[in-house]
């Protein structure tokens, strides 16, 4: 099953997101990367704070607010080929900066971007877990 651990937020300032995470909700700066994007984690899930001035994989114009959400596969091979089959187009893939920290990002219905990867300070998927599994 895909656990979601990833959201791209875009922002029109930076600095006052991460504050406001950081502050109102304790949440930890794990990166700051040089194009301005900052990587924020609560443990299990990172949210990343987008400048309004990076594009966007798909070549989209930019707007603030949620522009993704990235979900983590014990099994990305089987992750891919089910997605695929339920109808999502693969953008491509994009390196975050180490080779376990990227995305594999998809186009699905109603224009929704979802990603499969990995990304800073994330909990990673058991390939036991299971809604409902017996223990």
């Amino acid at each position: 099953m895909a656990k979601i651990r990833h959201i791209a937020y875009r922002s029109d300032d930076i600095e006052e997101m991460a504050t406001f995470f950081v502050n109102g909700l304790g949440m930890e700066v794990v990166q700051r990367r040089g194009n301005g994007a900052v990587d924020l984690s609560d443990g299990t899930i990172n949210i990343t704070l987008l400048p309004m001035r990076l594009p966007r994989a798909d070549g989209r114009a930019t707007k603030p607010g949620i522009e993704h959400i990235g979900f983590t596969v014990a099994d990305e091979d089987e992750a891919r080929r089910r997605i695929e089959a339920a109808g999502a187009e693969i953008i491509g893939r994009r390196e975050l900066g180490s080779s376990v920290h990227y995305e594999l990002k998809y186009h699905g219905p109603q224009d929704i971007e979802v990603d499969l990867g990995h990304w800073a300070g994330t909990e990673p998927v058991e390939e036991t877990s299971r809604v409902g599994a017996a223990s």
